[in-house]
């Protein structure tokens, strides 16, 4: 090989080892450039002392998971104590009433009950307020159904509250009224007489005669109610309409309602039935809540059974303390609750 072939040779070999391992500033820019690789390290999991279990991973719970603890804690007390107190004597309730099946429904209506700044009722009630009231709808033997009764949030405490259907039931079966009380509308124009037995003290309606032209929701004069009563006799309650508006306003709708203003006639009734039925209840013994026979009251009874409870120790017996109470969270910012505005009978 002559010189000049072995000179060109080397210059080829340099041309090509500057290519490899030398670049120009040029060449650099052009180059995409890795990024470093990044190492993550596992968070260091800290060694339990020796002998010590490590601690269990508590599962989350869903709302609807807690409101199944909830409906299991309460209802199925409430009725394991319904059964004790039945079983021992101490409760009789009415015939043809399904605690069961009533305590599912109100269940289902309790979902929906929420308070006046729209909170549901199972997240800022306490279970102890939710169990009583549900055991007072029991023991009571009022339907939520069929409307007679209602649950009601005061702050975090929920209340059952008996609606008009509700007052006329208790009446027929512990205040000895027969039927169903009847109510009428005096209105201006109408004829109307009644007269008191000097003897009894009770009303009774002599003269009540109504042109139909006569009915106007403007010109309402007042209502009556006429009670029958297991014993024979007739019990009258008359109220005139300034007595009737007096009763509204102390209820939380203060007869503001749209069923005051658009039914003026038919509240009117309601309110002077729930007058009448409410002053056999309130005066009734405790007769219907034992397991009596034939007319025999609760005191006769409570002779015959030394071991029956008396009407004060039953009512100590429906408070149910042993219910944790178990928060539900919510996404609204749970504030001091105010009760529903009701209409008012």
């Amino acid at each position: 090989m002559t010189p000049q072939e072995i000179e060109e040779q080397e210059r080829k070999l340099a041309e090509k080892n500057q290519g490899l391992f030398s670049s120009t500033a040029a060449d650099a820019g052009t180059k995409p450039i890795a990024a470093p690789k990044r190492v993550v390290t596992p968070p260091v999991q800290p060694t339990p002392a020796p002998g010590a279990q490590a601690p269990a991973v508590q599962p989350v719970k869903t709302q609807a998971a807690a409101l199944r603890d909830i409906q299991n804690e309460t209802t199925v007390k409430v009725l394991e104590h319904v059964q004790a107190l039945q079983d021992a004597g101490d409760l009789k309730l009415p015939e043809n009433y399904a605690a069961g099946n009533q305590i599912k429904l109100a269940w289902l209506n309790l979902l929906e009950v929420e308070d006046r700044s729209g909170h549901k009722a199972l997240e800022v009630c306490t279970k102890e307020s939710i169990a009583n009231s549900l055991l007072e709808m029991l023991v009571k033997g009022l339907s939520i159904a069929k409307k007679q009764c209602d649950f009601i949030v005061y702050g975090n405490k929920l209340t059952l509250q008996e609606e008009y259907h509700g007052t006329i039931a208790l009446a027929r079966r512990m205040g000895g009224v027969v039927g169903v009380p009847t109510g009428n509308v005096i209105y201006e124009g109408d004829e109307f007489a009644y007269e008191i037995d000097p003897s009894t003290g009770r009303k009774r309606i002599i003269k009540h005669v109504q042109d139909f032209m006569n009915i106007d929701m403007n010109k309402i004069k007042g209502a009556y109610a006429t009670l029958q009563l297991s014993d024979g006799s007739t019990h009258v309650e008359i109220m005139n309409m300034s007595q009737i508006r007096q009763a509204w306003m102390q209820g939380a709708a203060k007869g503001q309602s749209p069923a005051h203003k658009n039914f003026p006639d038919q509240m009117a009734i309601k309110t002077v039935i729930s007058r009448g039925c409410k002053l056999f209840i309130s005066t009734s013994d405790d007769a219907g809540l034992y397991n009596t026979l034939g007319d025999e009251t609760a005191d006769e009874a409570h002779s015959q059974q030394p071991g029956l409870k008396q009407p004060t120790e039953l009512k100590k017996t429906l408070q149910i303390e042993d219910i944790p109470h178990t928060e539900l969270k919510s996404e609204k910012t749970v504030e001091t609750a105010q009760p529903i505005a009701k209409p008012d009978f």
